[in-house]
């Protein structure tokens, strides 16, 4: 998949006391975008039901670039930065566009997968790594753990 996108309708309930979107917002617009990206690809929560596993979030971070306001209308993204071979550990990184393309804010995380049953990370079966290896990934995705901190001399 080359790219996958949805655009955001902003609610008055999304605004903060400043006029802008509030912060927690754009966590709650990530998710939007990474769970319809799941159900458009068979992962649905019927399956991972079925298959007793769920994702975890390790780390969300956002980097707030510019001001969204309520008349604003943005379209956000997904993509994979980093995963191990087996997908049991990923990266995603979100952006968010304003209408003229301008990049408001990106939104970066770390994710396992949990077994359901034992509650600890645990390997996806085949037929989630496969929905996976076609997710739209970033230029600079690259196979690894997302989880190991590289020591930059």
């Amino acid at each position: 998949m080359e790219k996958f996108s949805l655009p955001i309708q902003i609610r008055w309930a999304d605004i903060d006391q400043n006029r802008h979107l509030r912060h927690s917002a754009y966590y709650d617009f990530g998710a939007t975008v990474r769970i319809a990206l799941f159900s458009q690809s068979g992962l649905t929560n019927a399956k991972l039901e079925e298959l007793k596993i769920g994702p975890v979030l390790l780390r969300e971070e956002a980097v707030f670039r510019r001001e969204i306001k309520f008349e604003d209308k943005i379209v956000v993204d997904v993509e994979l930065t980093k995963s191990l071979p087996d997908f049991s550990r990923w990266s995603l990184h979100h952006h968010f566009y304003k209408e003229d393309n301008t990049l408001a804010a990106t939104l970066n995380m770390d994710v396992v997968w949990i077994d359901l049953i034992k509650r600890k990370s645990t390997i996806p079966p085949p037929f989630v790594q496969e929905i996976f290896k076609d997710f739209p990934k970033a230029k600079n995705f690259e196979w690894g753990d997302p989880l190991k901190k590289e020591l930059k001399s």
